[in-house]
């Protein structure tokens, strides 16, 4: 009878103990934040295989004017990481709706903003991308709330929108990372960055030329865990308005390595791309 005893009690320890194996992460395994399917040369230069949703937020929202988010419909992933992503000079959130649409295709809550005046300052839009960072983490953002790791926010813009991501990452190093398009600042030295961020300039760029914006502000960011400049062959200073393949790659590859630490992802930041559709590429190489 003890024997049958101790057989039933080991059968019972067996059931119990032996999923447990399936739920131990190895030592070697991949981020918990992948999403999507492995990336090749040609994924990361189209869309996304997620499918979208959009939700519009009032202008009547406090810190910044509102805006439209993007976000992949499927909850089976889990969360996704977040980006706020503003305007130039005069223009407005749906001048970026093909940017935001393909970066949301590949798993991210895309929060494409618009400013409370379409001639406020970089510095005033960083101070408002940064409210609408807070904004994301509320819970007035009802639509995204199931989908959005609150952790896991970056920050990107374009022109002043740009110079203002600059100021954003300047002064909040909780974000994850930045990708400035285009940026125009007055201010040409950034030190003071502590997250890692992305600049991609365009060759042909009249109103923020690469020399006198995109590349001083690269290189001034000294303080930068990780940084990287691409600028694209033949692309004006309005190339953040199209659905360029190559800005997306970049814009992409630099969220999915450090929004979702995702490694598959190094193959195409390090070493660097060598490519007619990129006139200068620079980065600080770490994996």
């Amino acid at each position: 009878m003890l024997r049958s005893l101790s057989l039933r009690i080991a059968a019972v320890a067996a059931a119990v103990t032996l999923p447990l194996f399936g739920l131990v992460a190895p030592s070697d395994a991949a981020s918990p934040y992948e999403r999507g399917p492995n990336p090749t040369s040609a994924s990361v230069l189209d869309n996304g295989t997620f499918s979208l949703s959009t939700a519009s937020v009032s202008s009547l929202v406090t810190g910044f004017g509102g805006g439209t988010i993007y976000y992949p419909t499927s909850t089976t992933q889990g969360t996704y990481g977040g980006v706020v992503l503003a305007p130039g000079y005069t223009a407005s959130s749906s001048s970026y709706s093909a940017v935001a649409r393909r970066v949301a295709s590949h798993g991210f809550v895309v929060f494409a903003i618009d400013t409370n005046s379409r001639y406020d300052q970089p510095n005033s839009r960083g101070s408002q991308i940064l409210a609408a960072v807070s904004y994301l983490k509320s819970s007035a953002s009802s639509a995204v709330a199931t989908r959005l790791d609150e952790s896991r926010i970056a920050v990107s813009g374009h022109s002043m929108g740009g110079g203002g991501t600059l100021a954003a990452a300047n002064q909040d190093s909780s974000i994850k990372a930045a990708v400035a398009l285009q940026p125009w600042h007055t201010d040409k030295t950034w030190p003071g960055i502590r997250i890692p961020t992305m600049i991609i300039g365009a060759e042909n760029d009249s109103v923020a030329s690469v020399s006198s914006h995109s590349i001083p502000f690269y290189n001034s960011a000294t303080g930068a865990p990780e940084k990287a400049y691409g600028e694209i062959n033949n692309g004006d200073h309005f190339i953040a308005n199209t659905d360029d393949d190559w800005q997306g790659r970049l814009f992409v590859t630099w969220l999915k390595r450090y929004v979702d630490d995702d490694t598959r992802y190094s193959q195409f930041l390090c070493p660097a791309p060598t490519s007619v559709n990129l006139s200068d590429y620079r980065n600080t190489c770490p994996d």
